[in-house]
């Protein structure tokens, strides 16, 4: 039986593994946590997504974990809401998954594999390469420094990845003028199904409600202006209310009390130009640090891990020899970057006319203009909007 490392058990590396180890591949999963209870950013599941989890046998596990599909979204131009879009068409419909508890679900559903194992609280710092080849990863562990081998290294460990440093991959960056603070207000708002988003005047604030019986909240600030909001300690969330509705104002003002600490999201979007060395191979957030925009981080993760089972996992389950494992490690990046490409192009539209304050970006966002969006455009907006909800290309796990 040959066998895989994994390094890293977000979306991508949580899924890989579970459907490396359901093809007869031997898979060790290496995680840096002890465990998952730590925050998140990306929690919203599009339809793209969801789709993957399906096709990895897991709808009725998706489901009888903590999820909250989005009925509704609501666009505001400052106090005045212009647009409501009701999501009850769509099948399925966006949802709401805390990934603590997706992630938990997927390897307690791999731990069921005789060849699957997780090891937790490993931290991996270099690769261990014999003639030019990835045959394993230096890591320190709860006992000490450790080494693991394997036939092929799939790095799946976000956009900090150790992997990727010490690949030194060549990468294509898209620079970013603004980051992202997160928080979250105990008590749902407005209800349990509504997302809201506020712009206007280079301000977006996003908000939707989480199955763990709170609101998560996104703020959109200029890149490298996170200090002086950390200043303000918890009266970071009184900068937001000249710009938005009196009813969300009423419910900030109400639940100071329950605004957790916010934290900072540096807006990272870029891609490695190649994903692949010998013996190696990097998906997800290690490859590609999607932006923020759309809620696309975990959707494309889950996508590339169902591409790279189909790949790599046959290659794998057929005892290849290196030069074929390399190929299909070659061709898992052919088949996802044109996705990749294409929704980080256009995560880059929306800032240059929400986020901006310039004249052009404050008539684009006034409310004629989203009026007039809205009236005769509205079939266009969709079309431009199907990728972000659908992704761009047809993902199905091969049997």
């Amino acid at each position: 039986m040959m066998n895989a490392i994994v390094v890293g058990a977000g979306p991508a590396g949580a899924l890989l593994a579970y459907l490396l180890a359901q093809r007869g591949v031997s898979v060790t999963l290496l995680e840096r946590q002890t465990d998952f209870t730590r925050e998140f950013r990306g929690e919203i599941l599009m339809p793209s997504g969801i789709a993957a989890l399906h096709e990895a046998g897991l709808r009725q596990q998706l489901d009888a974990s903590p999820n909250l599909p989005i009925g509704t979204v609501e666009l505001f131009r400052g106090e005045r809401r212009v647009v409501t879009i009701s999501l009850d068409g769509f099948d399925p419909r966006p949802r709401v998954v805390p990934q603590p508890a997706m992630l938990e679900m997927i390897v307690a559903e791999s731990a069921k594999l005789p060849n699957f194992k997780l090891e937790r609280g490993v931290t991996v710092r270099d690769i261990i390469y014999e003639k030019d080849r990835a045959v394993g990863v230096h890591a320190d562990t709860l006992t000490g420094p450790r080494d693991f081998r394997a036939d092929f290294i799939i790095a799946c460990d976000g956009r900090t990845s150790a992997i990727r440093k010490r690949a030194a991959l060549p990468q294509d960056r898209i620079m970013q003028g603004f980051d992202v603070v997160w928080g979250h207000v105990a008590g749902q708002f407005p209800d349990s199904r509504t997302a809201r988003g506020y712009i206007g005047s280079g301000h977006l604030l996003i908000m939707y409600p989480s199955p763990e019986g709170h609101t998560q909240i996104g703020w959109v600030i200029d890149k490298g202006t996170f200090g002086d909001i950390k200043k303000l300690g918890d009266r970071w969330i009184d900068e937001l209310t000249p710009h938005v509705s009196p009813d969300l104002r009423k419910y900030l003002a109400a639940n100071k009390a329950g605004l957790a600490r916010p934290f900072l999201l540096d807006v990272v979007c870029d891609r490695l130009r190649e994903w692949t060395a010998p013996g190696l191979l990097l998906i997800g957030d290690a490859a590609h640090p999607m932006s923020p925009v759309g809620g696309q981080g975990i959707n494309v993760a889950l996508r590339d891990a169902v591409v790279t089972a189909n790949h790599l996992g046959r290659a794998l389950k057929m005892h290849s020899d290196e030069a074929t494992l390399d190929f299909a490690a070659r061709n898992i990046q052919a088949e996802r970057w044109p996705e990749i490409v294409k929704i980080q192009d256009m995560q880059q539209v929306a800032p240059r006319f929400v986020v901006s304050n310039s004249l052009q970006s404050r008539i684009v966002v006034s409310a004629p203009m989203i009026a007039f969006a809205k009236m005769f455009l509205g079939g266009y907006l969709a079309h431009r909007f199907d990728p972000f909800l659908n992704g761009v290309t047809r993902v199905v796990m091969e049997q």
